[in-house]
């Protein structure tokens, strides 16, 4: 029996190094979780396999870790350091003996008793070999899948078949030294050790796999036989007066549709491909704040990913993230537009369900659709949706679409029993693939169509565009959101469809707000946007490269001593580093002369500039009116500055999805206007110092707010001066000024003379009580007034008496 051991060691020993190649999580694991090589160490596994031990002991060796093969001596004694809890079924047969877990963690606990040891390692590894979640009804498959605990035999063709796609995940040591403080008796001790290894692996596993997978029949035919989509056939039969088989083929027809078709297989296919287009593409696509998805998953929450909508690159970007982050992808709502062949079937068996731009006038669609959502969340699939419903045109958020969301909530009130957290996703780039579209469109042509040419030409034009980034922000929990603003949401359970609650409307759009401020409040610097809030306000677009660097520098200075929020990220590189990169890029154009260099943005990207400077426009808003008020006043007070900012502070907050307002942001953007030697404080009041470069950098930070307050002034100004005005003619009046206010400014940014951003202003100072709607029209308050005075000093000269000078004309003539 011993040679027979010693041989099966060796033939595992020699697999794992022919076959076998591991991913490790986290890539640092004695960092991530101060680990200590020189304390006593335990690895604590699912599966007592020597397969799963000979890899794990080829990732110790490479990290330095104790080795898992090796004995630790704890107190006096010598123990197993490898804690299998689960021993493979036997070849013939369903029972597998028992391991020697429950005694080896006797040992381990009555040593550190005896011993006084404190700081003993006891670390949990889940080991996956191929990341296949397996089927509901197992078939041939299985053979080569490690969806179900593999016997010896079965375990080879494991690892021949998967043994490249082996993962595996440290995870947070166990503090043995909480469990012997508790006043429980001793003897249970070993048992609690286990308990808690066996919960935290079995979310480990649905959280790396997901649950396991119906196949497309089973899933129609269960869906089709639950009694809201029973319902909704029998209504559709009714309606439309066709018989039950005919109402029934068209819910079928809709579930295949809609439905996704998942496939392990494609998604290991599209990471070897992915990575090849990201080498191909970005310099370096940069991940941030992932902890938090583990904290959630090990507390066995189910996510939905909400994230930013900049590109179609986008459902690549986020779920390539997620799956070398080591979590199961999650299934996207995609829009119907993307369902073309082949693109369609791949993103299909990716985990894309799809979803039509509209539910009106189809009562079985919605039914169905709703249905189908409800069962990802009941089965506890991870979810990815696009809260703003399209891609911006412009770089700014979108005002939220809550469809997606509101159903969300509805699949709560059947009563699942697991958390649900929301993990909002700031998705940022220094080069749109769609950029020149947008432009077109939003200069009035008509959106294209998603085809196979499109894809085949945007191959075509693969080129370097910069660097990716993808902060995940602060999450939100839906069960505790719930519990704090309508804690008698429970009552509102039913186990199949339900109707809206009245609550649901109003807590959804207030849900959807808060999931856009945490968007923003994870934004990504980089070297283009930061650029962009410079080159963008100078005539011409131009500074010479003294002064832009040292803008540059003022602004990293400024984010990092001063930021809007924790979780906004900031470049490493300082300001020539981030220069260089840019101009990799070909979107700057390098003047010399006898005098220096100067760096101009080139002629065919000045427009396209405006969306990458609007992707961090908020970040910027407040120093930036700070900047402007103390340049135009050159002496202020303390308390001016803040009644400014709290005047204009809701505006901004409505229009960028900011959150509440810190007091103490104000004095920290001051201070770093102090540590840059900008201005001067003495008490209360505030003066500009006698530095050469002070009024200039000032200015330019000022001027980043320029076109904002300028469609501000439009339509403040039109409210103001003729006291009563329709909204209609309100917004058609402002957009027609808007316009000319570009011809006579050279304003090219294209969101200036949007009306959608127009009305969305005049729906913000409505909502703000700036503004009440009479019989005759709509009619100013007197704090709009305030607001009104505040940008006549605040704008240049020759821009209001533009504004002032069409808006009085276009009075007088009523």
């Amino acid at each position: 029996m011993r040679i027979f051991n010693y041989c099966l060691n060796f033939v595992s020993m020699m697999m794992n190094h022919l076959f076998v190649k591991s991913k490790v999580l986290p890539e640092n694991p004695i960092e991530q979780y101060s680990l200590n090589p020189a304390y006593p160490t335990f690895y604590i596994v699912k599966l007592n396999a020597r397969s799963d031990l000979a890899a794990l002991d080829r990732v110790c060796k490479k990290y330095n870790l104790p080795r898992p093969t090796e004995q630790q001596l704890l107190g006096n004694t010598e123990l197993d350091r490898f804690i299998g809890l689960q021993n493979p079924p036997p070849l013939f047969g369903d029972t597998a003996k028992p391991t020697d877990a429950l005694n080896q963690g006797k040992q381990i606990i009555d040593q550190l008793i005896a011993s006084g040891e404190k700081n003993v390692q006891v670390i949990p590894v889940t080991i996956l070999w191929g990341r296949n979640p397996g089927k509901e009804k197992p078939g041939l498959g299985t053979l080569v899948s490690h969806s179900l605990t593999p016997s010896w035999f079965r375990k080879f063709f494991v690892l021949l078949f998967s043994g490249r796609d082996n993962f595996i995940r440290f995870s947070q040591p166990l503090d043995l030294s909480l469990l012997v403080n508790e006043k429980a008796d001793v003897d249970e001790l070993p048992h609690k050790l286990l308990r808690v290894a066996r919960v935290h692996f079995r979310r480990q596993k649905l959280a790396a796999t997901g649950p396991k997978m119906p196949s497309r029949e089973q899933l129609f035919n269960s869906l089709l036989a639950s009694p809201t989509i029973k319902k909704a056939i029998n209504d559709e039969a009714k309606s439309k007066n066709i018989s039950q088989q005919q109402a029934r083929q068209s819910a079928l027809k809709l579930l295949d549709e809609i439905a996704a078709n998942y496939s392990d297989a494609t998604i290991r296919v599209a990471e070897r491909a992915l990575t090849w287009l990201w080498n191909k593409l970005y310099n370096g696509i940069e991940v941030k704040y992932t902890e938090q998805l583990h904290d959630l998953t090990n507390k066995g929450h189910e996510i939905i990913y909400m994230p930013c909508h900049r590109s179609h690159m986008d459902y690549l970007l986020l779920t390539y993230s997620i799956y070398h982050l080591g979590l199961v992808p999650p299934h996207i709502a995609a829009g119907i537009n993307l369902n073309f062949f082949p693109a369609g079937g791949i993103f299909r068996r990716s985990g894309a369900f799809f979803i039509r731009r509209s539910f009106a006038g189809n009562k079985l669609y919605s039914a169905v659709f709703k249905e189908y959502l409800s069962q990802l969340f009941i089965k506890g699939y991870s979810v990815k949706f696009y809260t703003e419903g399209g891609r911006s045109r412009t770089g700014r958020l979108l005002p939220p679409k809550t469809g997606m969301l509101a159903m969300t909530l509805q699949a709560m009130l059947r009563g699942i029993d697991r958390p649900i957290s929301i993990v909002p996703v700031y998705i940022g780039y220094e080069h749109v693939m769609e950029i020149n579209t947008y432009l077109k469109e939003l200069a009035g042509n008509d959106k294209k169509g998603e085809s196979i040419l499109g894809i085949f030409k945007a191959i075509k034009n693969l080129k370097n565009y910069g660097r990716g980034y993808l902060n995940f922000g602060d999450p939100i929990s839906i069960n505790q959101y719930l519990n704090e603003q309508q804690p008698d949401w429970r009552e509102s359970i039913h186990p199949t469809d339900v109707q809206k609650p009245q609550w649901l409307g109003p807590q959804v759009a207030t849900l959807a707000d808060k999931v856009m401020v945490n968007i923003n409040s994870a934004a990504a610097l980089n070297s283009v946007n930061l650029l962009a809030m410079i080159l963008l306000v100078n005539d011409k677009q131009a500074l010479s490269k003294p002064k832009l660097l040292a803008q540059l520098d003022f602004y990293l200075h400024l984010q990092r001593n001063a930021s809007y929020s924790e979780k906004i990220t900031i470049p490493d590189e300082g300001p020539e580093q981030l220069l260089a990169h840019a101009l990799k890029l070909n979107k700057f154009d390098v003047i010399s002369d006898e005098f220096g260099e100067i760096i101009a943005i080139s002629d065919k990207e000045k427009t396209l500039f405006n969306y990458y400077r609007n992707n961090i426009l908020h970040v910027f808003s407040v120093p930036s009116l700070l900047a402007l008020h103390i340049f135009k006043s050159h002496k202020t007070t303390i308390a001016q500055c803040q009644a400014l900012i709290n005047c204009f502070y809701p505006m901004f907050a409505k229009e960028w999805f900011l959150h509440e307002l810190d007091e103490n942001y104000i004095t920290r953007i001051l201070s770093s206007f102090v540590d840059q030697d900008l201005i001067e404080i003495d008490g209360d009041n505030i003066k500009i110092t006698n530095s050469n470069d002070c009024l200039a950098k000032l200015e330019i930070l000022g001027r980043a707010l320029s076109l904002t307050l300028q469609r501000y002034a439009i339509v403040i100004g039109f409210i103001q001066t003729s006291k009563e005005i329709e909204r209609a003619e309100l917004e058609r009046e402002s957009q027609v000024l808007a316009q000319r206010l570009g011809t006579l400014h050279g304003i090219k940014t294209p969101e200036f003379f949007d009306k959608k951003v127009l009305v969305g202003f005049i729906s913000n100072l409505r909502e703000q009580g700036l503004i009440s709607e009479t019989e005759n029209g709509l009619q100013g308050s007197t704090k709009l007034c305030e607001v009104y005075i505040h940008l006549k000093a605040l704008l240049p000269a020759r821009v209001w008496q533009s504004i002032s000078d069409i808006v009085q004309g276009q009075c007088n003539q009523k």
